[in-house]
């Protein structure tokens, strides 16, 4: 190739822009898995913080919410950074899930809304709001306990949370203590329709007091 054209070849390509990080992602074909799972290992400290988001559940179905928890704390350090469980009920606000007040307060707490040294750790499979905001507020990690086959959107319906196309990806950890996580779900919800097939003024044996 003459040293002229090539030359113009190369001025061509230089001036060409660069990709912006806004540009919108390739479109991935219907039925391609686009992100193949790499799932991590639950540590520790996942252990201590999914242990503290059953209390916070077990805290919400005395109060009549269905029993989700959540934390999140810094992933380097350790320090908890926010806490929450569902507030539907009690707030009359339809986004008042655990996952959502826990990563307000984290923000709060570091007075930043990129959570991206954080971890979310969360008793139920976030639903496609809750996956939505850990998106949107670059939550570093996330684990869950048992998954929501109804509304889950971190592995069940969808997987929001690993979509190539937005522009924050997380692989969840799933699955730990979902024995009690689940558990504590069927718990509440048998107890709650035993209430409702109860008739006016006779006393549940099966429902504990208080």
């Amino acid at each position: 190739m003459p040293a002229r054209a090539l030359w113009m070849l190369i001025g061509r390509r230089l001036a060409r822009p660069a990709p912006s990080r806004h540009d919108p992602a390739p479109h991935v074909p219907a039925g391609l898995d686009p992100a193949p799972r790499a799932p991590g290992v639950a540590t520790p400290r996942d252990l201590e913080a999914m242990e503290r988001a059953l209390d916070l559940a077990d805290v919400a179905a005395r109060m009549g919410e269905v029993p989700v928890g959540a934390v999140v704390y810094d992933t380097a350090t350790g320090r908890t950074l926010g806490e929450g469980f569902n507030r539907r009920e009690r707030d009359h606000a339809p986004d008042a899930h655990a996952e959502l007040l826990a990563i307000r307060a984290a923000a709060r707490t570091i007075g930043d809304w990129r959570l991206n040294a954080a971890t979310l750790v969360v008793t139920l499979e976030p639903c496609a709001m809750c996956a939505g905001l850990i998106v949107n507020a670059r939550v570093g990690r996330l684990v869950y306990g048992t998954r929501d086959p109804k509304a889950g959107a971190a592995g069940s319906l969808m997987r929001l949370t690993e979509d190539p196309r937005l522009n924050h990806r997380v692989v969840p950890i799933e699955g730990v203590c979902q024995a009690r996580c689940a558990d504590l779900l069927r718990t509440f919800f048998r107890t709650l329709r035993a209430r409702r097939n109860t008739p006016a003024g006779e006393p549940d044996a099966r429902t504990p007091r208080g």
